[in-house]
């Protein structure tokens, strides 16, 4: 028992040496964490037990995570470093819609790659408070780095801070949306194209182009945000009922 434990932690250590066995030896780990979550019960499953079926070692799980609570997440950091990427490397005459668009989309694979681990994420999060909690720790990191790169493109411009914050707040309430709506339908791997079409029905309703012949009407945009906002939570109670 001792050797083959010895032998699943060298092992592990060499696939970490890499990117992608990084990315590998975290992908087991949230397998692991979303079985025994689902099997056992979140607070029936320790730390220990997580790396155990993994088959890597205590040190090596907090190598990837802080505790349990984070182990079932996708990898936000990579996420967000995504989101970074796309504006630092945007072409200074790409539209500000496009940008954002672009950059939010980079975030859906972290999702849909493994959709039976989404499903089960899906379920957990939805009855356990402290994955929930964590969840929603992550939403406000996406749409503060939004809230802070649209507002350094908008600076100088009428409202360019509060536009910053409506467009970030409403390009994360558009991308859970429609992950949501994509989950509540079993998750399928033929829908993926949907969600991101889903998603970019958000489009017309971002505040980031002036209106022509003067101003945005910030009013108005409120109001189409409110009532695609209600129109989308009445599908998302349809499907979900």
């Amino acid at each position: 028992m001792y050797l083959a434990t010895l032998r699943a932690m060298t092992s592990s250590t060499r696939r970490g040496r890499s990117p992608e066995g990084r990315a590998e030896v975290r992908r087991g780990l949230v397998a692991a964490a979303a079985r025994l979550f689902t099997e056992r019960g979140y607070d029936e499953t320790t730390v220990d037990d997580i790396a155990a079926a993994a088959g890597v070692g205590r040190r090596t799980f907090f190598r990837y995570f802080h505790g349990k609570e984070d182990a079932l997440s996708p990898d936000h950091e990579r996420g967000l470093a995504r989101i970074s990427e796309v504006f630092d490397g945007a072409h200074p005459d790409e539209p500000l819609p496009s940008l954002a668009l672009r950059a939010a989309e980079t975030v859906f694979d972290l999702y849909t790659d493994d959709p039976a681990v989404a499903r089960q994420r899906f379920a957990l999060t939805g009855r356990v408070p402290a994955l929930r909690d964590r969840e929603a720790a992550s939403v406000h990191h996406y749409r503060r780095l939004f809230t802070r790169e649209l507002a350094a493109r908008l600076a100088g411009q009428p409202d360019g801070e509060l536009r910053a914050a409506v467009t970030a707040a409403a390009l994360v309430a558009a991308h859970n949306q429609a992950l949501r709506r994509w989950l509540a339908d079993g998750a399928p791997d033929t829908d993926l194209p949907d969600v991101v079409a889903h998603f970019r029905r958000v489009a017309p309703m971002l505040p980031l182009e002036q209106e022509r012949g003067g101003e945005p009407d910030l009013e108005d945009v409120a109001r189409r945000l409110e009532r695609a906002a209600r129109a989308l939570e009445r599908e998302s109670s349809r499907r979900t009922g």
